[in-house]
């Protein structure tokens, strides 16, 4: 009997932790399959894919003039790799990137550290990107 009860609280135990790690664990999935995108955006150059994960109020305040996108034109990413990454609270994390680009005119390569800050919209289930693109020409 006791080895049965001892059983039964074990799994009990067991799924219970499943389920509060399921729980909390979506909203991460989302988040990594949400970096996962933007990174892959930036990567390949895919500005406009990028921009569309940036949140609206940081597009408001900050649009993206037709020289910026031109500007996105003229350097190719060579490497894009997470240093760090920690959570802020609720519904909100940083990320460290380590982004290797490439001027495209004059063939000179850099490297630069880019901070991404993320917060969860809950009413679209989604990560947005509060920091907005990274800025290849401000030396940061």
């Amino acid at each position: 009997v006791m080895r049965v009860l001892r059983l039964l609280m074990s799994s009990i135990l067991v799924l219970g932790l499943s389920a509060c790690a399921s729980s909390g664990g979506r909203q991460m999935s989302a988040l990594e399959q949400a970096q996962y995108a933007y990174s892959a955006a930036i990567r390949w150059g895919d500005i406009d894919g990028a921009w569309t994960q940036i949140d609206p109020a940081w597009k408001s305040a900050n649009p993206l003039t037709d020289i910026e996108r031109a500007r996105y034109k003229q350097i190719q990413v060579t490497g894009y790799k997470p240093v760090a990454s920690e959570p802020l609270g609720e519904g909100m994390a940083l990320r460290v990137v380590e982004i290797g680009v490439v001027n495209r005119n004059t063939m000179a390569e850099r490297s630069m550290r880019y901070e991404e800050r993320w917060r969860f919209d809950a009413p679209s289930k989604t990560w947005l990107v509060t920091s907005g693109l990274p800025d290849f020409w401000s030396g940061r």
